[in-house]
């Protein structure tokens, strides 16, 4: 297997559930797309709780202790979210959704410009936070298949369905973003092998996990919070976990 097909396969999908999802789109009533996002960030918070459930990891424990991972955890997210509030990774996010949309879709009426940007910030930060985006670009570099990738593909695709109903040609764009982490990542694994032990990888997942509530809330319309500033989190946790595993 070629590695960088599963990535292929995902924005494939991806394009294909946004098309679909803005043909269907002006024909759902807005009360109808409301609901539809609102379902979505359901699902997306219980793929976040399932996902959080790592810290309890055994191999995690083994390796950092049994009170450990929850301060890890901590530490991980208050330390990415200072780092990526200094480099304003959100206002970064944005600002490319709002290059895209002002090239994609000249034109458009300040609403439509604000749901363009929105559905690029969300979509984005869903389709590249998960664990499965992760270990499936690894997986894909290592050698190891791209399975998990194009179970990723199956769920952003149908996912892309409904956040197209909603939010637009947005959606479609995050493909860039897609591209960009999953084939990077992909490149990791492909020039230094398996660069995450089993310990490191559960507090990746961990992680991954609680930005994936955070824009469970954002979709739920609760709290806005800025998910794209936390997205260092995933390089410091690993790290951290490292670091309290050598001093034991």
């Amino acid at each position: 297997m070629i590695p960088g097909t599963g990535t292929a396969v995902n924005v494939a999908a991806v394009l294909a559930g946004s098309l679909v999802g803005r043909l269907a789109g002006d024909r759902l009533p807005e009360r109808t797309r409301s609901l539809v996002t609102d379902g979505l960030g359901l699902v997306t918070l219980l793929i976040a709780a399932t996902s959080a459930m790592a810290v309890l990891d055994p191999a995690l424990a083994a390796s950092v202790g049994d009170s450990a991972p929850l301060l890890i955890m901590l530490g991980a997210v208050l330390l990415g979210g200072i780092a990526g509030s200094l480099l304003r990774l959100e206002h970064r996010v944005e600002a490319l959704g709002g290059w895209l949309q002002r090239r994609l879709a000249r034109g458009a009426a300040n609403e439509e410009r604000r749901r363009f940007v929105e559905g690029f910030v969300v979509s984005s930060l869903i389709f590249c936070t998960g664990p499965l985006t992760i270990l499936g670009a690894l997986n894909d570099g290592l050698g190891r298949g791209a399975e998990q990738l194009y179970l990723k593909s199956a769920l952003d695709g149908f996912a892309a369905i409904a956040f197209a109903a909603a939010f637009g040609w947005g959606v479609a764009a995050s493909v860039v973003t897609v591209v960009v982490v999953q084939g990077g990542l992909t490149l990791v694994g492909l020039g230094l092998g398996d660069v995450l032990p089993d310990a490191e990888l559960a507090a990746v997942t961990a992680t991954g996990g609680l930005l994936l509530v955070g824009v469970a809330l954002r979709l739920l319309d609760l709290k806005p919070i800025a998910v794209a500033d936390l997205l260092p989190a995933l390089l410091v946790a690993p790290l951290l976990t490292a670091a309290v595993h050598a001093l034991r």
